[in-house]
């Protein structure tokens, strides 16, 4: 199991980048090639002992920013660190690939690389936020912002099979995102994709609204790439901002001081549940390979975590799942419409 990191891509590449894949390769013994600047990635790796660890560099002379366009990033800029670090699935020189860069030049690279799976019209991004009971996958959360009903459709599938694989769960729960649980409400879009996914092959539970995401109504959430970003953002600002109130009450008095020292082992087990860090990254989900993206901010503990989870998506080969089930649509599809 070999995985590419596209080193050059975060807030504070390599830095972070290589710290987490050193804390992988030592941990889970997983190869690991570091994509990027070679002069770069050997002073950053310099400074780490890194004795009886499986880990390589791949040089790339070129580097895509936060504010570049994902087509022109893969078409003009050739020698990038995440394109070649796609290649390097391509050419069978490793299995999976984990970028904290930009997600869109990502997914298009991905995309130009690779190529999507037979099927698939567009791969969407999926993230896992903590819910009540366990996990939830939420998909897509901006790869996609313009969708139709049979792209919705597919998003199902995918985060379906991704969770009955990857996340363990038998039988999953797929909702489709809207405004209320009621067959009248949603938009045009939604109500599209739920008449498609009603005789859907797996277990299709309707409409879901924002808090089902978080009370384990179902496993699979389904929406377009601009809400299910807004849902993102809006779930991480929450979380940093009743961290904040919370520190803010309980260091204000005395007796609450008090009261936080006694209950400070439950608040770090909230914050563990809640740290994107824990999750590590997004599974890029209809591309004919494994991509893991990271949040642009990700710290070496979630680098670390989307290696490993990159690594358990090949395992449990997904994609092949994936091909198996749009197989069974497709001789099913004047029947259900997907």
């Amino acid at each position: 199991m070999v995985v590419a990191v596209d080193a050059m891509g975060g807030d504070n590449a390599p830095r972070v980048e290589v710290e987490g894949a050193v804390a992988a390769a030592r941990k889970f013994g997983i190869s690991i090639i570091l994509v990027g600047e070679s002069n770069s990635l050997q002073s950053e790796l310099g400074k780490h002992s890194v004795e009886g660890l499986d880990i390589r560099i791949q040089h790339a002379s070129e580097v895509v920013g936060m504010s570049d366009s994902a087509s022109d990033a893969v078409r003009k800029k050739k020698d990038s660190s995440i394109r070649v670090a796609f290649n390097l699935i391509k050419n069978g020189e490793a299995s999976a690939v984990v970028s904290a860069g930009n997600s869109g030049a990502t997914m298009a690279a991905g995309m130009f690389v690779l190529k999507r799976i037979g099927g698939i019209d567009r791969p969407a991004i999926a993230t896992i936020v903590p819910n009540l009971n366990d996990q939830t996958l939420v998909l897509d959360v901006g790869g996609n912002v313009d969708c139709k009903p049979q792209h919705l459709a597919q998003f199902a599938l995918m985060g379906e099979v991704y969770c009955r694989s990857v996340l363990g769960k038998e039988r999953p729960r797929v909702g489709l995102l809207s405004n209320g649980e009621e067959e009248k409400k949603g938009n045009e879009l939604s109500r599209e994709a739920h008449k498609l996914l009603r005789t859907a092959p797996f277990n299709y539970v309707g409409y879901v609204e924002g808090r089902d995401i978080y009370n384990g109504k179902a496993d699979v959430v389904v929406c377009d790439g601009f809400v299910g970003n807004v849902v993102l953002k809006v779930s991480e600002g929450l979380v940093e901002a009743v961290g904040t109130m919370l520190k803010k009450e309980m260091t204000s008095r005395f007796l609450a001081k008090i009261g936080f020292l006694l209950a400070r082992p439950a608040f770090k087990a909230f914050k563990k549940k809640v740290d994107y860090a824990e999750y590590g990254g997004a599974p890029l989900l209809g591309i004919d390979g494994v991509g893991m993206i990271c949040h642009g901010g990700s710290n070496p503990k979630a680098i670390m975590n989307a290696i490993n989870m990159a690594c358990e998506a090949v395992a449990s080969k997904t994609n092949d799942k994936l091909v198996a089930q749009l197989e069974k649509i497709e001789i099913q599809a004047d029947k259900t419409d997907l």
